[in-house]
């Protein structure tokens, strides 16, 4: 059985057991997550739960730890007027690790 959430703008293909990395949620290492917003569901009848169905849905999760991810360089350049900028960029993510979806 899997689920697709959505957290952060962004959608995540979750099964219980799974560690994923989100965009930075609150809440301390320890602290239980519930993901709300589930766009579709695969059970294990072979059948995908979607729409109306789906959002009913919960995924819940705990959050494993609150970690950082790799650095991005950013580069701005202009030919003609030796301009340069480099800057870099750390996502702060949260490592959450699901424990179950209920339907």
């Amino acid at each position: 059985m899997y689920a697709v959430i959505q957290s952060g703008g962004k959608q995540y293909r979750v099964a219980p057991g799974d560690t994923v990395r989100v965009e930075k949620l609150a809440g301390k290492v320890g602290s239980k997550v519930t993901f709300e917003k589930v766009v579709a569901v695969h059970t294990d009848d072979k059948k995908i739960v979607a729409g109306p169905a789906a959002e009913k849905a919960t995924v819940t999760g705990k959050i494993v730890g609150q970690v950082k991810g790799p650095k991005l360089t950013v580069m701005k350049y202009k030919r003609t007027n030796q301009y340069k900028i480099s800057r870099g960029h750390r996502q702060h993510l949260t490592a959450v690790q699901v424990n179950e979806i209920k339907l």
